[in-house]
């Protein structure tokens, strides 16, 4: 989607900003340039929408030049975001959004059904926020409009430049993880500059370090973690991040791939039967689509075993749930604290994807204590 061929920027006064930049971005990945201050990586972004000009070397977006389309019309078909939001103080928040889309000539009714469909994506109502002014919203709130503006267009690519260094840690958080589930659904190609290596960790396909203008390791946040290519990424990444520690997994690493399911319409008599046969105290309720609906247990079961219920009349509905990229130190936490024995694991549309036991938790400590093999083998436990 974006390739870099010996890109360099050297400025008038003869400072190198960027010293024959080779690399790849794949469509649909997210990269993340990360490194010291003056290390090129703010000007690698800035260069492959012209807001800075490459001295040598070649930027090709989908194919294309980028030296060969008009710097107005390139702009205009890549997202971009920024730290201090930039949303004009006058236009209404539809307004805002809808910029680039009247610039290319979108009719009316486009844009505001564009308006419309994009607003419920991070969490706001279209009635409520479309013609409120940014003083109206909070901080989170108008960078979330910012991205926004980024996709109304539906561009493919979209450049983000610490767009959200200057929140508080709690907005942060929780605007990557807004931005964590969009780039799951959407699959947008995105280059993301941060000083943050939480926040690269979090949310990178893949991590550019960069020093000196040039890449210095390239590598997935696990591989980065595992094998830092030596002293500076080490100290870069920090230390107490270079370890085979738990919290470094996540659930979708360690969790039950294949729970036990029931079919929420089946009578008592098969639920036990299905329970015996896998050797469970729990069944996980899901529906034709494998959303979970609910928990049934042995012990409910056990009361109402001569009844005519269903396992649906039976079932806890809304049970404690975790998602596959959070962190098994979460799961672990979660699970001690409301003493619960195990966690269904579902995606952002309540699909089940997996379970964590008290038996996955006990394989990952004894890995991380014995990583020679010397595991810990637990049998049953639940569904």
């Amino acid at each position: 989607m974006v390739r870099f061929e010996n890109v360099s920027k050297v400025y008038a006064d003869g400072t190198k900003a960027v010293e024959s930049l080779n690399l790849q971005v794949e469509r649909g990945e997210l990269v993340c340039l990360i490194g010291p201050s003056g290390c090129g990586k703010t000007t690698t972004l800035k260069m492959v929408n012209r807001l800075c000009e490459p001295t040598s070397g070649t930027i090709q977006v989908g194919g294309q030049d980028v030296m060969q389309v008009d710097p107005v019309q390139l702009r205009r078909g890549i997202g971009y975001v920024i730290q201090q939001i930039g949303l004009f103080p006058h236009m209404t928040i539809a307004q805002n959004i809808e910029l680039v889309p009247k610039l290319l000539g979108w009719d009316t009714p486009k844009r505001a059904s564009r308006v419309d469909e994009l607003l419920p994506l991070v969490g706001l109502d279209p009635d409520t926020f479309r013609n409120r002014y940014p003083r109206e919203l909070s901080g989170g709130q108008q960078q979330r409009v910012g991205v926004l503006r980024a996709l109304a267009a539906e561009p493919n690519l979209i450049l983000m430049d610490e767009p959200f260094g200057a929140l508080d840690p709690i907005t942060r958080e929780a605007l990557q993880d807004e931005l964590k589930r969009l780039q799951g659904k959407l699959k947008k190609t995105i280059l993301f500059v941060t000083h943050d290596m939480d926040e690269a960790l979090r949310l990178a396909d893949r991590i550019v370090v960069m020093k000196e203008g040039k890449p210095h390791q390239i590598a997935t946040p696990d591989e980065l973690l595992r094998n830092p290519k030596d002293e500076f990424v080490a100290q870069f990444v920090g230390r107490d991040r270079l370890t085979d520690a738990p919290e470094l997994l996540t659930v979708s690493e360690v969790m039950i791939k294949r729970p036990v399911t029931v079919d929420p319409n089946h009578g008592l008599a098969e639920a036990i039967a299905t329970m015996r046969q896998r050797r469970v105290n729990a069944l996980l309720v899901t529906d034709v689509d494998d959303r979970l609906l609910g928990i049934v247990t042995a012990q409910e079961i056990e009361r109402n075993r001569r009844s005519l219920l269903t396992v649906s009349d039976l079932m806890r509905s809304n049970p404690p749930v975790i998602h596959p990229g959070a962190s098994v130190k979460e799961a672990f936490e979660r699970m001690f604290l409301d003493h619960l024995e195990f966690l269904p694991v579902v995606d952002h549309q309540g699909v089940l994807k997996g379970l964590m036991t008290h038996t996955s938790l006990v394989d990952v400590l004894s890995h991380a204590l014995w990583p020679d093999g010397g595991a810990v083998s637990s049998g049953g436990g639940a569904a």
